[in-house]
């Protein structure tokens, strides 16, 4: 193991030698990063000024803007990542602040590390540094000590040298060190993974909304039940998401609560997300050009205000144990992949009870796939196909998921040909050139125009399922994906720019129809180069099936617990 090198050592007698200094309350934050922060990390091994000049979703040290917000922030102040992968957030705080012991810069890291499905993540003014296990569910009278597997003071930054580096220098992340670290601090018990805390709670949302709605709109059918509930439930998910993104006002769900008649406002919000935004999720007037019918439907409903006031009250801080700015697409997916293996059904009596699926009965159960089945699929397929091609050869793919559930393959394959579009673009000499493809943000760093995320994702990107609310899942989930990492002036300024709303409809790309005996009808109006894809997918997956030992090699423990539970192998699917 490595001793402290001289960098450390100058950081550690600088901090002793100015101690009451750094610790005056007007000492900030800011000034604490870069005088110490970032170097404590640089000799981690991290490239935290990205000298490599790589691509923005390649660099090692991502750098989020503090803006503070009810008591908390939107983004973790870093986020160390390893080729794209998120590894843990690192949270700083002035000298002045008590680490040790102050509940809320904990609960804050916890809430970050917990939504983004982190193991570790650290807290630190220098002074102090508390590395916090993240599987934990955070609650907001957890102690500051909750969670916490590691405290130093920075007197035992030099003796502790070799642990540090052991666990989070890029070589340790690299070769798999902190992975092993991390997996060993694993509990038994007491830990809820987001995504399970989450699904629970929409499936209560769902429980509310569908004896609410049953009780108060008598005549309502199951089919406009299950569609009711599900858009609601959709619409306040993407809108408290926006909201943590800095997309959406932040609390303009929370300031509903001032008012009676609660949904009517909710609808108000929802009409004007229609004109900023095109999703079929916000449709509610016929328009030329739009395959999708208009929903005429749900706004029209009764919904008693103590359903929201139950609701919206816990999705904010401090209340809420979630940080939407952190909760990806794909862990959103996860949750609604388990979400619709359950439908909401009508008594005689016209009394609302949910129940598992006949399906899902007889498959024994819902079994979501692993992102790191879908990575090895996209990588083998996807990115095989767009090597060495230019942006004009790719857009003559044609990616189909004949039967996309929540859309897990889709949005894996939609997120590599993201990443692949700015890493060619960035490389371009000409960038002049490329104004409605790229931008270049405040940091000088360059990132896809959200017209361009568009045109990908219109493209590139089809899907079908037999189960309507699997379609509004997906469209979902790569709706929120196209806004990922936009803000509010961003948007703004490139719907100035470009002259439209900034979301596409989806509706002729992601399809209710069922792909063995209707497949002409859903292809209908797709181009024929679909069936490229198609073909070069199954016979994808026939040799994935034949070659079992080659997958149980390469992916390892995960893949071999994964088919012993599913009981098949993975689907060929893409």
């Amino acid at each position: 193991m490595p001793e402290a090198p001289n960098e450390i050592r100058e950081l550690v007698d600088k901090f002793e030698r100015n101690l009451n200094a750094y610790k005056n309350p007007a000492y900030k934050e800011e000034q604490l990063k870069q005088e110490f922060i970032n170097p404590f990390f640089k000799a981690l091994g991290w490239d935290v000024d990205n000298i490599s000049g790589a691509a923005p979703q390649y660099r090692d040290v991502i750098f989020e803007d503090s803006i503070k917000v009810g008591g908390g922030t939107k983004a973790p102040d870093f986020c160390f990542t390893l080729a794209g992968r998120k590894m843990f957030f690192v949270e700083a705080k002035k000298p002045s602040v008590n680490v040790r012991m102050s509940i809320e810069p904990s609960y804050q890291l916890r809430r970050y590390a917990w939504s983004a499905k982190l193991p570790l993540s650290i807290l630190t003014d220098f002074d102090e540094m508390a590395v916090y296990e993240s599987r934990t569910k955070p609650q907001k009278n957890d102690r500051a000590s909750t969670g916490r597997i590691i405290f130093l003071n920075y007197h035992e930054y030099l003796e502790k040298w070799d642990e540090i580096y052991s666990i989070f220098s890029r070589q340790a992340v690299l070769q798999g060190s902190f992975d092993k670290f991390a997996e060993a601090t694993k509990k038994k018990r007491g830990t809820t993974e987001v995504d399970d805390a989450f699904l629970s709670e929409i499936e209560e949302w769902r429980y509310l909304f569908a004896k609410n709605i049953a009780l108060r709109n008598t005549e309502i059918t199951i089919e406009e039940l299950n569609y009711a509930v599900q858009q609601i439930i959709d619409r306040i998910v993407f809108l408290r998401m926006c909201e943590d993104q800095g997309v959406e006002k932040y609390e303009q769900l929370r300031t509903l609560l001032d008012n009676d008649n609660i949904y009517q406002h909710f609808s108000e919000i929802c009409i004007k997300a229609d004109a900023k935004y095109n999703s079929g999720l916000f449709h509610f007037h016929e328009e030329n050009g739009r395959i999708t019918s208009p929903d005429k439907f749900t706004l029209n409903l009764k919904i008693d205000d103590t359903i929201f006031k139950t609701i919206i009250k816990d999705l904010y801080y401090p209340n809420s144990p979630y940080e939407f700015s952190v909760l990806s697409p794909e862990i959103l997916g996860n949750v609604y992949e388990q979400f619709l293996g359950k439908v909401i059904r009508l008594t005689p009596g016209h009394q609302a009870k949910i129940e598992d699926k006949p399906e899902v009965k007889k498959a024994g159960g819902v079994y979501y796939t692993p992102q790191f089945i879908v990575d090895y699929i996209v990588e083998n397929t996807v990115e095989k196909l767009c090597k060495g091609k230019t942006p004009n050869k790719v857009s003559e793919l044609r990616i189909l998921d004949p039967a996309c559930g929540s859309g897990s393959f889709l949005l894996g394959a939609f997120t590599y040909l993201l990443k692949w579009h700015i890493d060619y673009y960035t490389k371009h000499k000409d960038k002049n050139r490329l104004k409605d493809k790229i931008y270049q943000g405040k940091s000088g760093e360059y990132y896809l125009t959200i017209r361009e995320k568009k045109r990908i994702l219109l493209n590139n990107i089809y899907g079908v399922d037999i189960d309507s609310q699997a379609v509004n899942v997906t469209k979902l989930s790569l709706l929120l994906k196209v806004l990922e990492g936009e803000n509010r002036d961003a948007l703004e300024a490139q719907q100035k720019l470009f002259k439209e709303r900034a979301l596409p409809d989806l509706g002729d790309n992601i399809k209710c129809g069922n792909s063995l005996i209707g497949f002409g009808l859903a292809l209908q109006s797709w181009t024929a180069t679909l069936l490229i894809i198609i073909i070069f997918a199954v016979a994808y997956g026939y040799r994935i099936q034949v070659e079992e030992k080659t997958l149980t090699s390469e992916l390892g423990d995960e893949y071999i617990e994964y088919s012993k539970k599913t009981k098949r192998l993975i689907p060929f699917i893409l």
